[in-house]
């Protein structure tokens, strides 16, 4: 029996009546016929930028490379000491306060550096939440914490002021809490201060200076030393110098007498009548001349407001040369009135000494 192509066909298709899932190789079934297996005349080649996945456009991304820079910045944790630092306090304890400053351990400040002034509480100078600044103190201890100082801020601003004030020449009023052999000592801005009883000028006991306020002058401002030098006697002698001047007759009593001269106090302040200017006449020693206590009328002859010194002369008040050794009363008595020639001569030489006009043609 002959056998036909199409009875084959048909016998196999009667043989597999559940049928058998096409492969996908099948060009026969749908799903070989939905593939599109031809390779395309153009494939890209590995260098072909159109081959790579899409970089993305940080242009997009919110913020620049800078801007992200600066950001991780702001979170450094690289604390060293000599830095200063924001932090906020949140826990006080006998000995001091612990601070958070972003570092990884909670920072410690001791009650010693809470502030330049003596501090007995915490409570005094600090409240839990307060944020400010903090100077690093030290590296990182064992246990990763650092110490922290509010002192070392306020001691490097404090010599900035009286710097500052020093270069103004200011006046400041300061109070006397302790005195010694050499002085007085009192506060500025908080840092100690010390005025030598060369300084002094006041007619108490220094150890009554306590509790006083004193006005004062700067005499050495000198931070890396840590030498703070001031002067009562300077800033009473240039408020005084303020109400007086050269020529200007003032009665004053003599407090000191020395080989080289006599101290007359004349209303608070004291000034030099040099030995040189009692009288035109050649004097051993003051002291055959004046006596401590003695009332009596000087010329003010100079101010030096930068040195606080006012020097003084009789010798410019004697009608005729030596009375001063004869009769000091006379001198006194006719004081105004040879201070008055004096003053005239100061002004003709002053007239003397100015530069003459010149003409031009």
């Amino acid at each position: 029996m002959t056998v036909t192509p199409s009875e084959i066909s048909s016998t196999e298709a009667e043989l597999d009546p559940v049928g058998e899932a096409p492969t996908d190789l099948d060009p026969t079934s749908e799903t070989s016929a939905d593939l599109n297996l031809d390779i395309p005349e153009e494939v890209p080649t590995a260098d072909d930028p159109s081959s790579r996945a899409a970089s993305r456009d940080t242009d997009g991304a919110g913020f620049t490379l800078d801007e992200f820079a600066a950001l991780l910045s702001k979170y450094d944790y690289n604390f060293k000491p000599g830095d200063v630092v924001n932090g906020t306090v949140f826990a006080m304890e006998p000995k001091g306060a612990m601070i958070d400053i972003g570092a990884k351990t909670a920072a410690f400040m001791p009650l010693q550096e809470v502030s330049i002034n003596r501090v007995e509480n915490l409570s005094d100078v600090l409240e839990p939440g307060e944020i400010r600044e903090f100077f690093i103190l030290s590296e990182e201890n064992e246990d990763g914490q650092l110490t922290l100082s509010i002192r070392r801020i306020e001691y490097q601003r404090a010599w900035e002021r009286v710097r500052q004030l020093q270069k103004e020449d200011a006046t400041i009023y300061s109070e006397v809490f302790a005195t010694n052999r050499g002085g007085a000592l009192v506060r500025v801005e908080g840092l100690r201060g010390f005025i030598p009883g060369s300084h002094i000028s006041t007619r108490k006991p220094k150890e009554d200076l306590v509790a006083d306020f004193l006005p004062l002058k700067f005499l050495e401002v000198d931070e890396e030393r840590n030498r703070l030098v001031l002067s009562h006697r300077r800033a009473l002698v240039e408020r005084k110098m303020n109400r007086l001047e050269v020529g200007e007759v003032v009665l004053g009593t003599v407090r000191g007498i020395k080989p080289y001269g006599a101290f007359i106090d004349i209303g608070g302040v004291s000034g030099l009548l040099h030995i040189s200017e009692i009288s035109h006449e050649h004097i051993e020693t003051p002291h055959t001349v004046l006596n401590v206590n003695d009332q009596m009328k000087v010329m003010i002859i100079d101010l030096d407001a930068e040195r606080g010194r006012i020097s003084l002369s009789t010798k410019a008040l004697e009608p005729e040369p030596g009375d001063m050794l004869t009769d000091p009363q006379k001198v006194f008595d006719k004081a105004e009135e040879m201070a008055a020639r004096y003053k005239q001569m100061l002004l003709e030489q002053a007239e003397e000494n100015e530069p003459m006009g010149v003409t031009l043609d």
